[in-house]
């Protein structure tokens, strides 16, 4: 195999890498408080042949000594997209959006089959009933929303509305005119990158990972960071047109690290019957 087809092979493999981004931020684009993610690419280390062992003879050269070839490119990284998406009321009460960028939930999760914290920008919160005539509020996919300390909002059974607050306070009307409120937990994400994707999209803290460099815990005097509204949700911040538009450019590159492949298979072909 030669030099080309070693640079194409490299090279499609994170092509294949970028398309399946950019398929992932399609098939969210509905996806209520989803980021998308933009993908990048780099160079691989290049390689130098010192065709010239006398350097002697290249006198008055203006170029490098030696042929630099290039190995291939690689996906740098796929940064998360914190911009705002666009907000779609529905008056629903237990709906709620956050109206600023990288603030998002506390959720309690199941992450490779332990229970951890994570966070979630989609506010279609949702009531399930524990027993007991006790409540349990949680998100679209049924994970327990945490309140600042991290405990799990759960409330009675007999509600006859709710409110959030734009600084992230629910608050429970019972039937009886008794009246209970929870702090929400809120994050402020400082460093979005460093977050992985733990699927139902939720963004979870890597092993290891220090979390005071990553968020922070808009508790006490830091609530009055928060800024939420009630009754509406947060679009995708996918833009469709944009996607399909980049899409289509890195289809194009794939056919064409294809098409390499195809002629240096031809060329090596007609050596070998040369050599025949």
């Amino acid at each position: 195999m030669n030099q080309s087809m070693l640079t194409a092979t490299n090279t499609l493999r994170q092509l294949q890498d970028k398309i399946d981004t950019i398929s992932h931020n399609v098939a969210n684009v509905d996806t209520n408080g989803y980021k998308s993610k933009q993908a990048s690419f780099t160079d691989l280390l290049a390689q130098q042949i010192n065709n010239q062992p006398d350097p002697s003879k290249e006198t008055g050269r203006k170029t490098p000594y030696g042929i630099r070839t290039g190995t291939g490119a690689k996906l740098a990284q796929a940064v998360l997209s914190p911009s705002q998406g666009a907000l779609e009321n529905t008056g629903r009460a237990l709906d709620m959006a956050f109206t600023k960028e990288n603030q998002y939930l506390k959720v309690l999760a199941g992450v490779n089959g332990r229970n951890e914290t994570a966070f979630t920008r989609n506010g279609a919160l949702e009531v399930s009933p524990l027993g007991n005539n006790r409540s349990m509020l949680t998100d679209a996919n049924g994970n327990p929303v945490l309140d600042e300390n991290n405990r799990i909002i759960t409330f009675q059974g007999r509600v006859a509305d709710y409110a959030i607050r734009p600084n992230g306070i629910l608050q429970v009307a019972y039937s009886d005119g008794t009246r209970e409120s929870f702090n929400l937990g809120v994050v402020q994400i400082r460093n979005p990158q460093v977050l992985e994707q733990a699927g139902n999209n939720l963004l979870r803290l890597p092993q290891n990972a220090n979390a005071a460099n990553v968020y922070t815990d808009l508790k006490g005097a830091n609530r009055s960071q928060i800024s939420m509204q009630q009754g509406a949700l947060e679009k995708s911040n996918v833009d469709l047109s944009a996607e399909i538009t980049e899409l289509t450019k890195t289809e194009r590159l794939y056919q064409f690290q294809s098409r390499t492949i195809t002629l240096s298979d031809q060329m090596m072909g007609l050596v070998n019957n040369i050599r025949s």
